[in-house]
Protein backbone atom coordinates (compact mmCIF):
# COMPACT_ATOMS: atom_id res chain seq x y z
CA UNK A 1 0.00 0.00 0.00
CA UNK A 2 1.51 3.38 -1.41
CA UNK A 3 0.91 6.37 0.94
CA UNK A 4 1.51 9.99 0.68
CA UNK A 5 4.54 11.98 2.32
CA UNK A 6 1.60 13.30 4.06
CA UNK A 7 -0.21 10.48 4.72
CA UNK A 8 3.02 9.06 6.46
CA UNK A 9 3.99 12.15 8.78
CA UNK A 10 0.57 11.56 10.34
CA UNK A 11 1.25 8.33 10.88
CA UNK A 12 4.90 9.34 12.70
CA UNK A 13 2.87 12.04 14.68
CA UNK A 14 0.67 9.78 16.34
CA UNK A 15 3.61 7.38 17.34
CA UNK A 16 5.18 10.19 19.02
CA UNK A 17 2.29 11.19 20.77
CA UNK A 18 0.67 8.61 22.11
CA UNK A 19 4.57 6.76 22.82
CA UNK A 20 4.53 3.31 20.28
CA UNK A 21 6.34 2.92 17.24
CA UNK A 22 5.30 0.16 15.79
CA UNK A 23 7.71 -2.45 14.22
CA UNK A 24 5.26 -3.65 11.72
CA UNK A 25 4.07 -0.41 10.37
CA UNK A 26 1.87 -2.34 8.09
CA UNK A 27 -0.54 -3.50 11.06
CA UNK A 28 -0.73 0.24 12.38
CA UNK A 29 -1.88 1.37 8.61
CA UNK A 30 -3.70 -1.47 8.17
CA UNK A 31 -5.35 -0.43 11.55
CA UNK A 32 -6.98 3.03 10.07
CA UNK A 33 -7.73 0.74 6.38
CA UNK A 34 -11.21 1.60 5.75
CA UNK A 35 -12.99 -1.26 3.14
CA UNK A 36 -14.21 1.50 1.18
CA UNK A 37 -10.46 2.84 0.51
CA UNK A 38 -9.52 -1.15 0.06
CA UNK A 39 -12.66 -1.23 -2.76
CA UNK A 40 -11.50 1.66 -4.63
CA UNK A 41 -7.92 0.70 -4.73
CA UNK A 42 -8.61 -2.70 -5.44
CA UNK A 43 -6.22 -4.24 -2.56
CA UNK A 44 -6.85 -7.42 -1.34
CA UNK A 45 -9.96 -6.75 1.11
CA UNK A 46 -8.25 -8.61 3.84
CA UNK A 47 -6.00 -5.40 4.27
CA UNK A 48 -9.04 -3.34 5.26
CA UNK A 49 -9.01 -2.96 9.41
CA UNK A 50 -12.10 -5.52 9.96
CA UNK A 51 -10.44 -8.22 10.86
CA UNK A 52 -8.04 -6.57 13.70
CA UNK A 53 -11.07 -4.75 14.19
CA UNK A 54 -12.06 -7.81 15.32
CA UNK A 55 -9.39 -9.05 17.56
CA UNK A 56 -9.45 -5.53 18.94
CA UNK A 57 -12.95 -5.74 20.23
CA UNK A 58 -11.59 -9.08 22.66
CA UNK A 59 -8.00 -7.59 23.61
CA UNK A 60 -10.70 -4.36 24.74
CA UNK A 61 -13.22 -6.45 26.73
CA UNK A 62 -10.29 -8.67 28.54
CA UNK A 63 -7.88 -5.34 29.24
CA UNK A 64 -11.11 -3.35 30.47
CA UNK A 65 -12.15 -5.80 32.80
CA UNK A 66 -8.94 -7.28 34.35
CA UNK A 67 -8.40 -3.05 35.13
CA UNK A 68 -12.00 -3.16 36.91
CA UNK A 69 -11.80 -6.60 38.62
CA UNK A 70 -8.33 -5.11 40.33
CA UNK A 71 -9.86 -1.30 41.13
CA UNK A 72 -13.27 -2.29 42.13
CA UNK A 73 -12.67 -5.42 44.82
CA UNK A 74 -16.44 -4.71 45.83
CA UNK A 75 -17.91 -4.74 42.53
CA UNK A 76 -20.31 -7.59 41.61
CA UNK A 77 -19.85 -9.33 38.42
CA UNK A 78 -23.35 -7.99 36.94
CA UNK A 79 -22.60 -4.08 37.69
CA UNK A 80 -18.70 -4.84 36.66
CA UNK A 81 -20.48 -6.09 33.28
CA UNK A 82 -22.57 -3.14 33.13
CA UNK A 83 -19.56 -0.51 33.48
CA UNK A 84 -17.49 -2.60 30.67
CA UNK A 85 -20.38 -2.52 28.55
CA UNK A 86 -20.55 1.64 29.28
CA UNK A 87 -16.57 2.03 28.98
CA UNK A 88 -16.28 -0.38 25.46
CA UNK A 89 -19.63 0.95 23.85
CA UNK A 90 -19.56 2.87 20.57
CA UNK A 91 -20.25 6.25 21.61
CA UNK A 92 -17.58 5.99 24.36
CA UNK A 93 -14.84 4.38 21.71
CA UNK A 94 -15.80 6.67 19.16
CA UNK A 95 -14.83 9.81 22.07
CA UNK A 96 -11.34 7.99 22.78
CA UNK A 97 -10.42 8.09 18.77
CA UNK A 98 -11.62 11.79 18.14
CA UNK A 99 -9.56 12.77 21.62
CA UNK A 100 -6.55 10.94 19.73
CA UNK A 101 -8.07 12.59 16.17
CA UNK A 102 -7.81 8.94 14.74
CA UNK A 103 -9.94 10.38 12.33
CA UNK A 104 -7.17 12.56 10.42
CA UNK A 105 -5.43 9.28 10.07
CA UNK A 106 -8.37 6.88 8.62
CA UNK A 107 -7.80 5.98 4.48
CA UNK A 108 -11.30 6.19 3.45
CA UNK A 109 -12.91 5.68 -0.34
CA UNK A 110 -14.08 8.90 -2.24
CA UNK A 111 -17.49 8.34 -1.60
CA UNK A 112 -16.78 7.62 2.04
CA UNK A 113 -14.95 10.72 2.25
CA UNK A 114 -17.72 13.12 0.97
CA UNK A 115 -20.73 11.72 3.31
CA UNK A 116 -18.48 12.76 6.04
CA UNK A 117 -17.48 8.72 7.08
CA UNK A 118 -14.27 10.45 8.61
CA UNK A 119 -16.68 11.76 11.39
CA UNK A 120 -19.22 9.28 11.95
CA UNK A 121 -19.15 7.13 15.19
CA UNK A 122 -19.35 3.95 14.14
CA UNK A 123 -16.74 4.08 11.88
CA UNK A 124 -14.23 6.20 14.63
CA UNK A 125 -15.54 3.37 17.01
CA UNK A 126 -14.18 0.57 14.57
CA UNK A 127 -10.86 2.09 13.95
CA UNK A 128 -9.67 2.37 18.02
CA UNK A 129 -10.84 -1.41 17.88
CA UNK A 130 -8.83 -1.75 15.62
CA UNK A 131 -5.72 0.21 16.53
CA UNK A 132 -6.04 -1.90 19.57
CA UNK A 133 -6.00 -5.25 17.66
CA UNK A 134 -2.51 -3.88 15.54
CA UNK A 135 -1.19 -2.52 18.92
CA UNK A 136 -1.83 -6.14 20.41
CA UNK A 137 -0.12 -8.06 17.55
CA UNK A 138 2.69 -5.90 17.07
CA UNK A 139 3.54 -5.54 20.83
CA UNK A 140 1.49 -7.51 23.18
CA UNK A 141 -0.93 -7.36 25.95
CA UNK A 142 1.15 -5.25 27.80
CA UNK A 143 1.76 -2.67 25.67
CA UNK A 144 -1.98 -2.63 25.66
CA UNK A 145 -2.43 -2.25 29.32
CA UNK A 146 -0.05 0.69 29.20
CA UNK A 147 -1.77 2.98 26.10
CA UNK A 148 -5.33 2.33 28.07
CA UNK A 149 -3.79 3.45 30.89
CA UNK A 150 -3.11 7.04 28.84
CA UNK A 151 -6.43 6.89 27.59
CA UNK A 152 -9.11 5.57 29.14
CA UNK A 153 -8.51 3.95 32.80
CA UNK A 154 -7.80 7.85 33.75
CA UNK A 155 -11.53 8.54 32.64
CA UNK A 156 -12.73 5.52 34.68
CA UNK A 157 -11.02 6.74 37.99
CA UNK A 158 -12.09 10.55 37.08
CA UNK A 159 -15.02 8.98 37.63
CA UNK A 160 -16.39 9.77 33.77
CA UNK A 161 -18.70 6.36 34.14
CA UNK A 162 -19.92 6.87 37.71
CA UNK A 163 -23.34 7.43 36.41
CA UNK A 164 -23.22 3.50 35.49
CA UNK A 165 -22.41 2.84 38.89
CA UNK A 166 -24.05 3.01 42.44
CA UNK A 167 -20.72 3.15 44.88
CA UNK A 168 -22.79 3.46 47.97
CA UNK A 169 -24.05 -0.02 47.91
CA UNK A 170 -20.19 -1.45 46.77
CA UNK A 171 -19.19 0.55 50.16
CA UNK A 172 -21.82 -0.71 52.00
CA UNK A 173 -21.17 -4.41 51.05
CA UNK A 174 -17.29 -3.98 51.45
CA UNK A 175 -17.95 -2.53 55.23
CA UNK A 176 -19.66 -5.58 55.84
CA UNK A 177 -18.04 -7.70 53.84
CA UNK A 178 -15.02 -7.05 56.17
CA UNK A 179 -17.05 -6.53 59.39
CA UNK A 180 -15.23 -2.83 59.75
CA UNK A 181 -18.30 -1.24 61.37
CA UNK A 182 -21.00 0.98 60.45
CA UNK A 183 -20.98 4.39 57.84
CA UNK A 184 -22.79 7.47 57.95
CA UNK A 185 -23.73 10.49 54.91
CA UNK A 186 -23.57 13.78 56.51
CA UNK A 187 -24.49 16.76 54.16
CA UNK A 188 -21.53 18.80 55.78
CA UNK A 189 -22.40 21.99 53.41
CA UNK A 190 -24.75 23.55 51.38
CA UNK A 191 -23.41 26.28 48.61
CA UNK A 192 -24.40 28.48 45.71
CA UNK A 193 -27.79 30.20 44.93
CA UNK A 194 -30.97 28.19 44.97
CA UNK A 195 -31.34 27.54 41.71
CA UNK A 196 -27.78 26.24 40.97
CA UNK A 197 -26.98 24.47 44.70
CA UNK A 198 -24.17 22.37 45.20
CA UNK A 199 -24.11 19.81 48.15
CA UNK A 200 -20.83 18.76 50.20
CA UNK A 201 -21.18 15.27 51.48
CA UNK A 202 -19.02 13.16 54.16
CA UNK A 203 -19.07 9.59 54.52
CA UNK A 204 -17.86 8.32 57.64
CA UNK A 205 -16.78 5.24 58.92
CA UNK A 206 -17.21 4.73 62.71
CA UNK A 207 -17.10 8.34 63.18
CA UNK A 208 -14.53 8.93 61.45
CA UNK A 209 -14.27 10.68 58.38
CA UNK A 210 -13.62 8.28 55.19
CA UNK A 211 -14.50 10.11 51.94
CA UNK A 212 -15.86 13.84 51.19
CA UNK A 213 -18.17 14.46 47.58
CA UNK A 214 -19.90 17.56 46.07
CA UNK A 215 -22.84 17.21 43.57
CA UNK A 216 -26.14 19.03 42.56
CA UNK A 217 -28.01 16.90 44.53
CA UNK A 218 -27.57 15.04 47.76
CA UNK A 219 -27.50 12.24 46.33
CA UNK A 220 -25.08 12.62 43.59
CA UNK A 221 -22.67 14.07 46.80
CA UNK A 222 -22.89 10.68 48.63
CA UNK A 223 -21.87 8.86 45.54
CA UNK A 224 -19.12 10.50 45.18
CA UNK A 225 -18.47 10.72 48.74
CA UNK A 226 -18.63 6.86 48.56
CA UNK A 227 -16.41 6.50 45.61
CA UNK A 228 -13.45 8.57 47.52
CA UNK A 229 -14.22 6.31 50.18
CA UNK A 230 -14.12 3.32 48.32
CA UNK A 231 -10.57 4.29 46.78
CA UNK A 232 -9.48 5.29 50.00
CA UNK A 233 -9.80 1.57 51.26
CA UNK A 234 -8.67 -0.05 47.91
CA UNK A 235 -5.36 1.75 48.47
CA UNK A 236 -4.81 0.39 51.52
CA UNK A 237 -6.02 -2.91 51.11
CA UNK A 238 -3.19 -2.76 48.32
CA UNK A 239 -0.58 -1.46 50.01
Amino acid sequence: MTLTSEQRQKFDSLQADIGFTFENKKLLIQAFTHSSYVNEHRIYTFQDNERLEFLGDAVLELAVSQFLFKKFKAMSEGDMTKLRASIVCEPSLAKFAEELQFGQLVLLGKGEEITGGRLRPALLADVFEAFIGALYLDQGIDAVFEFLAQTIYPKVNEGAFSHMMDFKSQLQELIQRDNLGQIQYIIVQERGPAHNREFVSEVQLNTQALGVGTGRSKKEAEQHAAQQALMKLSQKSST
